[in-house]
């Protein structure tokens, strides 16, 4: 009975504690309400900018989605905020987490219009202002939450290693940032960008 109970258990362990796999995620329903608020909006439709927070901050999370092809045509690694101005954030590097408060330097989710190109003191020295375009965002340029570059951010993928935390600003590295500038440049309308949880 005990060598009985002992093959149950082994086969229990081999059997339901193997790694996790990574499972893409499907975001069509995204894509197509990303599409339908462009067309409503009068945004380019060519493409928009999609950031997961959800996954880890060593690996891609920043997609760069091409409406006509259907595909993602670029990815790369993103920096989340610290969030703990106000109150301690212990699992600051783990997990994003948001506030649409001043001076919080927490992250910000919802829909936002990339706006004018400006000088930054960062990076490549290029940034775009973020427009917050919903209640959870729309203090974005008060807070001052811009798209730039840092050379602390990696090119590729770390994990299990974390990127570098920001003050809310959705911080890519020197070379994703000249892709999304050379991107940018070539368009008439305002581009979306929408960050998700």
């Amino acid at each position: 009975m005990r060598k009985f109970f002992l093959l149950f258990v082994l086969s229990f362990v081999c059997c339901n504690h193997t790694p996790a796999v990574d499972v893409a995620k499907d975001y069509n329903s995204i894509h197509n309400e990303a599409l339908t608020f462009c067309r409503e909006n009068q945004f380019n439709q060519d493409f928009y900018f999609l950031i997961d927070m959800s996954i880890h901050s060593g690996k891609n999370r920043f997609f760069v989605y091409d409406f006509k092809t259907k595909k993602v045509s670029h990815q790369n690694v993103v920096t989340h905020g610290t969030c703990d101005v106000f109150e301690a954030n212990p699992e600051k590097y783990k997990k994003a987490k948001f506030s649409n408060k001043v001076d919080s330097h927490c992250s910000m989710k919802g829909k936002f219009k990339i706006g004018k190109r400006d000088y930054s003191s960062w990076g490549i020295n290029i940034k775009y202002w973020m427009h917050g375009l919903e209640s959870t965002n729309n203090n974005a340029v008060k807070r001052v939450v811009v798209l730039h570059s840092w050379p602390a951010v990696a090119n590729e993928e770390i994990f299990p290693r974390y990127s570098p935390l920001s003050w809310g600003c959705p911080a890519v590295s020197d070379e994703f940032m000249q892709v999304l500038d050379d991107k940018l440049k070539t368009v008439d309308q305002p581009v979306l960008m929408w960050i998700v949880e």
